[in-house]
């Protein structure tokens, strides 16, 4: 059978773009053979508790779902009555990349925050944590945060756990989008429940398609008592799946053994080669701290576009020339390389 594409052509868009791990496939494979039963009653999904648990914490409970947006919307919902707010950054992935899902699917008022970092801080949720009690504000109940921020930035635990500390005594509850928490442990060098549930988390969407699954996430419960009718609300949107195996196959292949963190720093690496190769070159301008697997950098957008010929990659701000170059666990030395060198020769010409 003829590819459909180059193998070993790689570009600078998004963890997305990169296949699915070998090892993953291979869990997959494995988990192929015989009959399992359906919606979550396997072994593979039994194991998944049981692993997330020795990476969490004993009381964690998991329920694997489709994708990153399923994650987000349903973990909010979880937390939250009908009146509830969430208190999250501007640049957050549930305001600008889930097409409304959150208020339009979850019924979900979004109280956005400016960051220049991407990151909240407690005097930030303040901005929005006012008029409890007063019935024509939407009530702040929740702050959802990003580790990896959109920015590329990451929290550290000490700040994670200053948010849960703030916001708990005002009856609010913290939600983490995780879509790349493992990029985020490479570079704190911590385990997961440093800064997670010993930090305060109270419910994480747990992201597993940008280190290498083929599909999946889940939602990790790790204070059982701030969600009701999680297993309702995920057949009722969508996210139960029927062969919940393969989902949950994948994420015990990822969990089991150091293959989480071995992508994670991989990609890494890839992103502070990749700053590290263009940082001095006149003409660009690097705009955020590289703290995990994204570079964010201003160029002349004319040389963007004739790099873009040859490598993807997004503009993040196109008023300011602002673009994302994105690395993967798949992302090679050599596709860094000649990136930069692409790119040196464009703004040379």
């Amino acid at each position: 059978m003829s590819t459909l594409h180059d193998p070993d052509s790689r570009g600078f868009a998004s963890d997305n773009y990169a296949g699915a791990h070998p090892e993953i496939l291979a869990a997959l494979a494995q988990a192929n053979g015989g009959h399992q039963i359906s919606y979550g009653e396997d072994v593979y999904t039994a194991r998944l508790q049981d692993v997330m648990a020795q990476h969490l914490g004993p009381d964690v409970e998991v329920f694997p779902v489709f994708n990153g947006t399923g994650a987000n919307v349903l973990s909010l919902q979880s937390m939250l009555p009908r009146w509830g707010g969430v208190i999250c950054a501007e640049t957050a992935h549930i305001n600008t990349d889930e097409n409304g899902a959150p208020e339009r699917i979850g019924g979900i008022k979004l109280l956005t925050v400016p960051t220049p970092d991407g990151k909240l801080t407690p005097e930030l949720i303040d901005r929005q944590s006012h008029g409890r009690g007063d019935e024509h504000r939407a009530q702040p109940l929740a702050v959802s945060i990003t580790q990896t921020t959109e920015l590329g930035t990451a929290y550290t635990a000490d700040e994670i756990r200053a948010i849960a500390d703030h916001i708990h005594p005002l009856g609010m509850h913290l939600h983490l989008d995780g879509a790349r928490l493992a990029n985020a442990a490479a570079s704190l060098d911590l385990p997961l429940r440093d800064f997670t549930t010993d930090a305060g988390v109270d419910v994480l969407s747990f992201g597993g398609t940008k280190n290498g699954l083929l599909f999946g996430e889940a939602i990790v419960v790790l204070r059982p008592d701030v969600c009701d009718g999680l297993i309702y609300l995920r057949k009722m949107n969508m996210q139960l799946a029927s062969k919940m195996r393969f989902v949950s196959a994948q994420l015990v292949a990822l969990l089991e053994g150091d293959l989480w963190i071995r992508s994670a720093r991989h990609a890494n690496a890839m992103a502070a080669r990749l700053a590290a190769a263009v940082r001095d070159l006149p003409g660009v301008t690097i705009t955020q701290p590289v703290q995990a697997n994204a570079v964010f950098a201003i160029v002349d957008p004319a040389v963007a576009d004739r790099l873009r010929q040859k490598f993807r990659f997004y503009d993040w701000n196109p008023a300011t020339g602002e673009v994302r170059w994105m690395c993967a666990f798949d992302t090679t030395p050599a596709d860094v390389d000649t990136f930069a060198g692409a790119l040196a020769e464009e703004l040379h010409r």
